[in-house]
């Protein structure tokens, strides 16, 4: 998914960890609402990066989506656009998105299915709701590659993790390990992320790595995350020293959360539009590029290169901001 932010700001991100003990209490952030693009700009809640936090563990970047009818948002229709030094994490709970990039693949994101490309060095992908999707709800998420992996080549990986039953629920580990389960997906620093429904009045509890900062955002339903009820969409952080989390479910239906988790990252980051780096300089050398590439398509020495099967023209990259940059995190 692409940043599609018209004036785009420079994101320093650096880590910000609360103290380490169980007894911290929740951060909770809430979303703001932005447009993501096309036919009727399909709106997404945002809740990473912001000023209050940047950073859990690697992951750097949520937007929470839907359930929107494609009759009235026009659906989710993002024209080829380039990514580095990230990874992007697809999430459906309704819905069904084409994915095309340029390494060659040609893959449908699903409910309950991982789609996770690797940006690396450089990549262009595309991503288009379906003719058949009517309604569109899930969530795309990013994680910042560290400094000896931010280059490494381009990838693409596609898993679908069993929901497996747990007392109180159900759960599907899409990266990292928890409640039994092992997603065995490709990340470049610890990570966890977990899809968790807690049925009406259960809690489910789960066993986490002490070392990990943890975030629960919620989808759908009510939800009590270690003694801080969260609003829909909101995130609710915890820093580490945690080795249980707790999700109790006051409410009279099913409650869906994602649960985000990794060890502080440790790394200051640049993120501007859809590009991570570590210096103003990379970042315009990364506009420039793309810009070249986007002129002159089919040259013979891409960074991003040809997203195939793709009719239609690339995103631009907006252009650079000229005030000095801020640090925030």
């Amino acid at each position: 998914m692409s940043n599609l932010d018209a004036q785009t700001d420079v994101v320093v991100c650096q880590e910000k960890v609360a103290n380490a003990t169980n007894a911290a209490p929740v951060e909770v952030l809430t979303p703001r609402e932005v447009p993501l693009g096309g036919l009727r700009a399909m709106p997404v809640r945002r809740t990473l990066p912001q000023r209050q936090r940047s950073l859990i563990g690697a992951w750097c970047f949520a937007d929470h989506y839907g359930p929107d009818l494609v009759s009235e948002t026009g659906g989710m229709s993002v024209a080829p656009h380039p990514h580095t030094g990230l990874q992007t994490v697809s999430w459906l709970f309704a819905g069904e998105i084409e994915h095309r990039d340029s390494i060659g693949s040609h893959a449908m994101v699903r409910p309950g299915e991982l789609n996770l490309m690797t940006g690396g060095k450089g990549i262009a992908h595309s991503e288009v709701s379906t003719a058949a999707t009517t309604v569109l709800h899930g969530m795309q998420l990013w994680v910042a590659l560290p400094e000896d992996a931010r280059h490494s080549p381009p990838a693409f990986e596609h898993y679908a993790p069993e929901a497996v039953a747990v007392n109180g629920g159900r759960v599907s580990v899409f990266l990292g390990s928890t409640a039994g389960q092992t997603s065995p997906v490709v990340t470049f620093s610890p990570l966890l992320g977990v899809e968790v429904v807690v049925e009406p009045g259960a809690t489910v509890e789960l066993d986490v790595d002490p070392r990990f900062e943890h975030g629960a955002i919620l989808d759908q339903g009510s939800i009590d995350f270690e003694g801080t009820v969260l609003a829909r969409a909101e995130l609710g952080y915890v820093p580490p020293g945690r080795s249980l989390l707790r999700l109790h479910n006051p409410g009279t239906e099913d409650a869906r959360i994602v649960v985000l988790g990794g060890t502080p990252f440790g790394e200051q980051i640049l993120m501007w539009w859809n590009f991570v780096g570590r210096s103003n300089d990379e970042i315009r050398a990364f506009r420039e590029q793309w810009q070249s590439e986007v002129a002159a398509p089919g040259r013979d020495d891409p960074q991003f290169g040809d997203v195939v099967g793709y009719v239609g023209d690339w995103i631009p990259a907006p252009t650079l901001p000229s005030v000095p940059l801020k640090p925030r995190g």
